[in-house]
């Protein structure tokens, strides 16, 4: 076996431990979460037995914060935050701590995943549980497309090709970038397309990294006109500042 082929492979079992811990090879139950008039959170309670799992999704905007809080019976029972068009990869895994809150990245559909670690799930355990999600602060609003014009058929004011090391590459690439711009001061949400098929989402606000989607803290530096973003010791995106700002 190549050395390219062992890296390959390493990292597709490191992927799954990181971004799918909780795989139980069952579907998830959906449930759409809306909040009574004049509040920002509810609870709800539930219960879920072996392999089951539930997948709470509550619609947030870019710059507003969430916060989710699990009291089970069982503590096998935890939850993960995914963010939009997420075919598993999670923003927050609960088994890593406690509560989640933290401000969201773009707009969409969020989803809180409840399930039981696969040991309890294997051996049928159950588990009863409160679950409170609450979404406060006000949303980032797009710029008018009359004032920036947007790609057609898309949300997004501009792309360009953007320098990146996706989270398990061996080597910096190329990575497909887009922007839908929230203000005239460098506030947008930049979404960040690796050609493995990977998608990074981050935050700017007034022109700084505020927020991302990624489980890893997020830590940033200039290089000339653009910012370094990183999340841990190889994941790294360099966004021009051409691309938040536009001009």
């Amino acid at each position: 076996m190549t050395s390219n082929l062992k890296a390959i492979l390493a990292a597709a079992v490191l992927a799954a431990v990181v971004f799918f811990p909780e795989v139980l090879f069952a579907q998830a139950r959906t449930e759409r979460v809306q909040f009574a008039q004049g509040a920002s959170s509810s609870s709800i309670k539930g219960r879920i037995q072996g392999d089951a799992m539930v997948d709470y999704q509550v619609r947030a905007g870019a710059g507003q914060t969430i916060a989710v809080t699990l009291k089970p019976s069982n503590p096998q029972n935890y939850f993960n935050v995914l963010p939009p068009g997420s075919k598993g990869e999670a923003m927050f895994v609960g088994q890593d701590g406690g509560d989640y809150k933290g401000m969201l990245p773009a707009d969409g559909d969020y989803t809180v995943r409840v399930y039981l670690m696969r040991p309890a799930a294997r051996r049928n355990e159950s588990s009863s549980y409160t679950l409170t999600i609450g979404v406060t602060g006000k949303p980032l609003v797009p710029v008018a497309p009359s004032k920036d014009a947007l790609i057609p058929g898309t949300p997004f004011h501009a792309s360009a090709q953007v320098e990146c090391t996706p989270a398990f590459a061996t080597a910096a690439q190329r990575c497909e970038a887009f922007v839908t711009r929230r203000g005239f001061d460098g506030t947008a949400s930049a979404e960040i397309r690796s050609p493995g098929g990977a998608v990074r989402r981050v935050l700017f606000v007034g022109g700084t990294p505020a927020a991302s989607d990624a489980t890893q803290a997020m830590t940033h530096a200039r290089e000339g006109d653009s910012t370094i973003v990183r999340f841990g010791a190889e994941e790294r995106y360099l966004i021009p500042d051409a691309l938040i700002r536009g001009g």
